[in-house]
């Protein structure tokens, strides 16, 4: 019986290595087709600009176009197109001037180009319209301190700032500005989507805006004269690989049909469409390809109709890749190590607290260095991560079980002339079962949670609409990916809890190791 339950072990954990196979041939396939990659920055207007990009492209029907959207902020959206990771994204002239290339270019494309060329990259397709930064108040909150340019606001030294985490870090953004006024204010940082609501409900003072932001004129802002001129000019365009246009000739004739094509004034309406109306981003971007300007019609949507959407099938089937196949990941580590901490109690002290160390760091900053580390973004690096998250309740598992299986067993085995492997395999591993399906079971569990951070990084599942619901506020969004990602959770407990009524021998109770002399 011991060998029959050790198979079945052996067969549960196989099982869930599957997954990363077939995922591995699966990539391996694809990559031979024709392939576009488009990216998008984690904010209303770059989802939205994605979505345009990716159904225009799709037009020309001569590659597969894949949609990597919501990957965070600007450097990490550049590094994925400066490793390959990705072939196109939306951008602005100022960001990659100021930004991306350090103020050591000219604002004009030529300037831009010259600049970019040596790293194969290249920057065209103006779309029409410009969206610069800015610094909003409430109108109320204005009027009362008479305040209407940003020099003003040197004369206000209490107020509380809340400016995006991009808007704080970058090179054109909070830093340049606040020596460029000499302004004596030490902002938080908060995310973009939430800040309207703080500004409104009065906990901040001042919160960064964008020309185009639709919710301006909805919460009755006033945005602050740049009377010193600190903002340059963002025009909104294509940045890409150079060689996009020879490898997709096709592909490219058709994105070059959007330029000019977008005002400011039909951009300000697709974004209050997504942040006021609740309308999909695709939705959004499909009206604009199917008619070449934006029809402002109904798109509010049940929550059933958003939990259900189109793309409900592949995020679903990224979500249980995510999770499946790290957790065959950490099963093929995380048993051996466990096995390996159980009998030496020197690998014990450095293999136990390592992998508790692991699961300590912050999922996002354990991500961005893997995106640095192996040089892309997507499915690989959260695989990764999500491996080395998975470990601690395994190993820890693995050699608690094996240490409290009773010296007896391991005597009677050996007096019967089985070798140590064999006493492994059908003695200490079928007694250990029990405790070592649910450290299995809690790597499950977590992998799900944390796999929705991996939309960060592209690399899809129940976190993208998590990721796009924060970049709108929008409740209903945000829901459509957590409660799916928590029924989930809930099953693989479930499914963990009859596999291990299949896998532990019928009966098994722990024994002690004095119990059998």
């Amino acid at each position: 019986m011991n060998c029959h339950h050790s198979h079945r072990l052996r067969v549960l954990i196989n099982a869930t290595a599957i997954a990363s196979i077939a995922a591995s041939n699966f990539a391996a396939d694809g990559a031979e087709a024709a392939q576009l990659v488009v990216g998008s920055k984690r904010f209303t207007e770059s989802y939205i600009l994605g979505e345009i990009i990716v159904q225009t492209a799709r037009q020309a029907r001569e590659a597969e176009v894949v949609y990597k959207p919501g990957l965070g902020n600007t450097a990490v959206v550049f590094a994925a197109l400066k490793s390959g990771a990705i072939d196109v994204y939306p951008e602005y002239s100022g960001t990659i001037a100021f930004e991306l290339l350090g103020g050591k270019s000219g604002y004009s494309l030529e300037d831009i180009n010259r600049a970019l060329a040596p790293g194969r990259l290249a920057a065209s397709v103006p779309l029409g319209f410009s969206n610069s930064y800015g610094l909003a108040m409430s109108e109320k909150r204005a009027q009362e301190l008479g305040i209407r340019t940003v020099s003003d606001l040197a004369r206000h030294p209490d107020l509380a700032f809340g400016l995006s985490q991009e808007f704080l870090n970058r090179q054109d953004g909070w830093p340049a500005l606040k020596q460029a006024y000499q302004l004596p204010f030490a902002p938080g940082g908060l995310d973009h989507g939430l800040a309207y609501e703080a500004l409104s409900a009065g906990r901040i003072d001042v919160m960064d805006v964008y020309a185009t932001d639709a919710k301006i004129t909805r919460y009755g802002l006033r945005v602050l004269d740049d009377d010193r001129h600190f903002f340059p000019g963002y025009a909104a365009l294509l940045l890409y690989r150079s060689d996009l246009p020879q490898r997709l000739p096709a592909t490219w004739a058709r994105l070059e049909e959007l330029e000019g094509r977008i005002s400011i004034e039909q951009m300000r309406a697709m974004n209050a469409a997504a942040e006021l109306d609740g309308a999909p981003f695709a939705w959004i971007a499909g009206s604009f390809v199917a008619h070449g300007r934006f029809e402002e019609t109904a798109a509010r949507r049940g929550f059933l109709q958003r939990l259900f959407d189109a793309d409900f099938a592949r995020l679903t089937r990224q979500h249980l890749l995510l999770v499946f196949a790290a957790l065959a990941a950490s099963c093929a580590i995380g048993i051996p190590l466990g096995i390996w901490a159980a009998r030496s109690p020197a690998a014990r002290v450095a293999i136990i607290p390592a992998a508790g160390v692991l699961q300590t760091i912050p999922a996002l900053a354990l991500l961005a260095f893997l995106v640095a580390a192996l040089g892309r973004i997507g499915t690989l690096p959260a695989l990764v991560a999500l491996l080395l998250y998975g470990l601690l309740p395994i190993v820890r598992n693995t050699a608690t079980g094996m240490g409290e299986v009773a010296r007896g067993y391991i005597r009677a085995g050996l007096a019967l002339g089985l070798r140590r492997g064999q006493i492994l395999r059908l003695i200490e591993l079928p007694l250990a079962s029990r405790t070592i399906m649910a450290g299995i079971k809690t790597s499950a569990v977590i992998n799900v949670g944390t796999a929705t951070i991996a939309a960060f990084i592209g690399a899809g599942g129940y976190g993208e609409r998590i990721v796009a619901g924060l970049a709108v506020n929008d409740n209903a969004m945000l829901l459509a990916g957590a409660i799916p990602a928590a029924l989930l959770a809930i099953l693989a407990e479930a499914g963990f809890g009859f596999a291990e009524r299949w896998v532990v021998p019928q009966g098994l109770r722990v024994v002690g190791r004095d119990e059998i002399a």
